[in-house]
């Protein structure tokens, strides 16, 4: 298919029905201000206009109130700019919908990357077994974190999904409700989600999407690839953050945790009782009606009451089934077999977890509460631990710790909140397996995680708390930062040469899953850097794990954005080549992320085949994408280059002020979007180092300057264009899938910067010099990108994705316009002195934070 008829499926069933609604959806009255739809479209032309001959944002803001509306006052001009913003979240709310109802239009749902597209070619190509043989050791999981990119609340969620339904039927008079509905549906939180709250929203995903595109996934898989009713590998499956990541998070105890996997339970018991319901219609036979009616009993009341006195294994209840389907089979002419295999598979595939709880902690916060346990089996006297342990070295510690023998009976004696709840977190997780199964809880991620003795007090505290005779919880490091990934490897080995904590991975089956984070990762190196750097950490952690016969499992930390790992996933995937073990793919997702990758069972079911195939694609075409030592030399010369061009810019003394004063860093706690504090530390001054990456990248985004996704990029490509020696990265782009994938997804972030709206700042007395140091920079690695590709604009290669793209920015280019000029006039308020409380300041300060949300919504995973 060539590219020219996907960009007109996106022109006539996207653009084309925006056009429509959006007229339809401006003419509505949402309150007393009835011109506000005939006046935004005015304002958003004085916008556009305005930019293009390279006018401030106060100007055009002023500029249109001359022109149109003079005789109004400034109280009244202050609510038109709110009501402006009102309608233009709405129209993101619009422009989704719209592209969700059109997903199967225009994204080929059999093609290229599809699982039929998968079975077709291997079946041309008499690789049919060949695939087989991959997919019965071969996974993706998807792991669902509650991290707070996700501006819309639970209740404009569940209007998007039914106007996009409506929107699909073209039904105008249910169109036109949802339109009112959500005129009337407030988008801002009065106060902070719980980390339960989070669970929920996200549990609402696990009951409405993922169960059905999981089990349609297997299904296709089980009759059409292996042609046989047989229980094969799962090939995907589900983790869950929210309740379980702790890290940075105080409002995450232990009672939480255990809260969520028990709402998890209730929610895949009562998905099981739905289907029986549906089954007990149909199967009316003699013999098997009874037996369905009976199922479907015991669940319902185990769904309301876990501790029902009927309650059923999950291998019981499977067992009925097939006891159930042999019947039908042999009795009743195999009617509705199918519809009874599909529960099968599904209780297979979700257990009675339905997600994996993951549980996550910073190392340090470990450091200090094991410091804690040991001070306290010391001082009771009855430990095996030697008297002089806080003075001995790291080696010696890990050699004690991997034989101790301690228990810990009675939390009750650590008076320290955290010491208590981190191992009465322990408990809960013994607690959950026995509730849920071994998965529901059986990982445990360190993150900040830099020496082989973080994870060794882990392993420490889980066999004195719960797990003395077998631990059946598995210790993944989590490496973040540019020195923690270089010293991975050496981290591991010092585990792998432990014979305790070997013993233990051969109980898990050989297996290692090890964490690596973009986030951070980004952050600390810049783009080249933070990618490169985890790329030769999976290389040389494969070859360590390789050579003492552990299989390593990557776990990545991947954003929504490509400056935080995100862009088109599968890509890299598909692009890592044959020195990186690829048995399984796992990637965090997170934010609008879930909502616009995974969101409807149309792009659900099509992103996570495309992360299938992606696997399927890299094993078999592993050797091309195999770096010579040229390509990686240039590669590893780019990296250094932008790592240290990217490490100045951090320290330069404008950096911290600017994010600070000029952007709208400090509002992002405001949002009441998350449930953890926007940054680590306590202390007042912003420190580098307590940035947290999500309103960090999100900051950058808001001034569309998007740093974290190319700074650093054009000026190494620039270096070998100055030596003449511009072939050489040629070579590799044309080479290396892996690199190329790289700078399309940096690409992306590209399209999605817009200098002309931040372009009065290079005029700033305090701040000039800083902004064009970063539009410098812009400006080369967006010319030697193109330079690069051979491309006349940026993701020419991608009209769809730009496309989208272009819709969403001009959307929203009122709203960046009237956050400017709110944050412009804070500025102005702060150097004449006025006090925080002073009531126009509130305002403007309420303009920025409130402008953050759709602004966020229409780049989908811009942050």
């Amino acid at each position: 298919m060539s590219i020219e008829p996907k960009l007109t499926r996106f022109n006539q069933s996207v653009l084309s029905k925006y056009q429509i609604f959006n007229s339809i959806f401006m003419t509505l009255p949402f309150d007393a201000v009835t011109k506000t739809g005939v006046l935004l479209p005015l304002f958003h032309e004085t916008c556009k206009k305005g930019f293009e001959n390279g006018d401030n944002p106060t100007t055009i803001v002023d500029t249109f109130f001359e022109k149109y509306q003079a005789r109004r006052n400034k109280e009244s001009q202050i609510n038109l700019l709110f009501r402006f913003i009102q309608y233009i979240e709405r129209q993101v709310v619009l422009f989704d919908a719209i592209e969700d109802a059109a997903f199967p239009i225009v994204n080929n749902m059999d093609g290229v990357g599809t699982l039929r597209n998968l079975k077709d070619k291997a079946q041309a190509e008499y690789k049919l077994d060949e695939l087989k043989a991959y997919l019965d050791d071969f996974k993706v999981r998807i792991v669902l974190t509650a991290h707070p990119t996700q501006f819309y609340p639970g209740s404009v969620l569940g209007i998007i999904t039914e106007l996009s339904k409506a929107i699909e039927k073209n039904n105008l008079s249910e169109i036109n409700n949802l339109f009112g509905q959500l005129g009337k549906t407030p988008f801002f939180k009065h106060k902070k989600p719980t980390p339960y709250d989070e669970a929920k929203s996200l549990i609402w995903y696990l009951e409405n999407v993922f169960y059905i595109s999981f089990g349609k996934i297997y299904n296709y898989i089980q009759t059409n690839i292996y042609a046989d009713q047989k229980k094969h590998n799962e090939i995907i499956n589900i983790g869950f953050w929210p309740g379980g990541d702790r890290d940075g998070n105080p409002f995450v105890k232990p009672e939480t945790t255990l809260k969520v996997a028990k709402k998890l339970k209730k929610a895949i018991l009562k998905k099981y009782y739905e289907d029986l319901k549906k089954l007990r219609k149909k199967l009316t036979f003699k013999g098997v009606e009874d037996r369905i009616i009976n199922l479907e009993t015991i669940l319902y009341d185990y769904s309301i009451n876990l501790k029902s006195k009927k309650a059923i294994s999950v291998k019981e209840l499977t067992e009925e089934l097939l006891s159930i389907r042999k019947i039908v089979v042999e009795q009743h002419q195999s009617l509705y077999e199918n519809e009874i295999n599909n529960l099968i598979n599904r209780i297979h595939l979700f257990g009675y977890r339905f997600a994996t709880l993951d549980i996550r902690q910073d190392s340090r916060i470990h450091h200090s509460v094991f410091t804690n346990v040991v001070d306290q089996l010391l001082a009771s006297g009855n430990s095996c631990l030697p008297e002089n342990y806080h003075d001995l070295s790291e080696e010696e510690q890990i050699d004690i710790l991997s034989k101790t023998t301690d228990e810990i009976t009675d939390l009750d004696v650590f008076e320290d909140e955290m010491t208590f709840n981190t191992l009465k977190t322990i408990q809960v997780i013994k607690q959950i397996q026995k509730m849920n199964g071994e998965r529901g809880a059986n990982r445990y991620i360190i993150s900040n995680n830099q020496t082989a003795l973080n994870m060794m007090q882990l392993f420490a505290m889980l066999k004195m708390v719960a797990f003395k005779d077998k631990l059946t919880v598995d210790l993944v490091p989590l490496f973040e930062t540019i020195p923690d990934l270089e010293n991975a490897p050496g981290v591991m080995e010092q585990l792998y040469t432990n014979p305790a904590y070997m013993a233990h991975l051969k109980s898990r089956g050989n297996k290692q899953t090890i964490m690596l984070g973009f986030s951070d990762g980004t952050k600390d190196g810049g783009y080249l850097m933070a990618n490169w750097g985890i790329y030769k950490a999976k290389e040389l952690l494969t070859e360590m794990s390789r050579k003492y016969g552990i299989t390593a499992i990557f776990f990545d930390g991947r954003g929504g954005p490509p400056a935080r790992g995100g862009g088109k996933t599968h890509n890299f995937y598909s692009s890592l080549g044959p020195t990186i073990e690829d048995k399984e793919v796992q990637l965090t997702i997170q934010g609008q992320t879930i909502s616009s990758n995974f969101g409807t069972l149309n792009s659900s079911q099509f992103n996570l085949e495309q992360l299938i195939s992606s696997g399927v694609t890299n094993r078999i075409g592993s050797e091309k994408n195999k770096l010579s030592e040229e390509d990686r030399a240039v590669m590893t010369d780019l990296a250094e280059t932008s790592y240290q061009v990217y490490k100045d810019f951090k320290s330069h003394e404008m950096f911290i002020p600017y994010l600070e004063r000029m952007s709208t860093l400090k509002y992002y706690a405001k949002t009441n979007i998350g449930s953890r504090p926007s940054k680590r530390g306590t202390s007042d001054k912003l420190v580098f180092s307590d940035l947290r990456a999500i309103p960090f990248v999100g900051s950058w985004s808001q001034l569309k300057q998007n740093v974290p996704g190319f700074y650093g990029v054009g000026t190494a490509l620039k270096k070998y264009e100055d030596r003449g020696e511009f072939d050489k990265v040629q070579q590799l782009y044309k080479n290396n899938k892996f690199f190329k994938t790289l700078l399309e997804n940096s690409m992306m972030s590209l399209t999605k910067s817009f200098f002309n709206l931040t372009k009065y700042m290079s005029n700033d007395e305090e701040f000039g010099a800083f902004w064009n140091i970063i539009h410098t920079e812009y400006e080369t690695t967006k010319r030697l990108l193109l330079k690069l590709t051979g491309y006349e604009t940026l993701m020419q290669n991608e009209p769809t994705g730009k496309a989208s793209i272009e819709v969403r920015e001009s959307i929203v280019l009122p709203l960046l316009t009237i956050q400017q000029y709110a944050l412009k006039k804070v500025q102005e308020l702060e150097k004449a002195g006025v006090p925080a409380d002073d009531p126009e300041k509130l305002i403007f300060e309420k303009i920025v934070t409130r402008s953050l949300f759709g602004n966020i919504n229409a780049s989908r995973n811009s942050a």
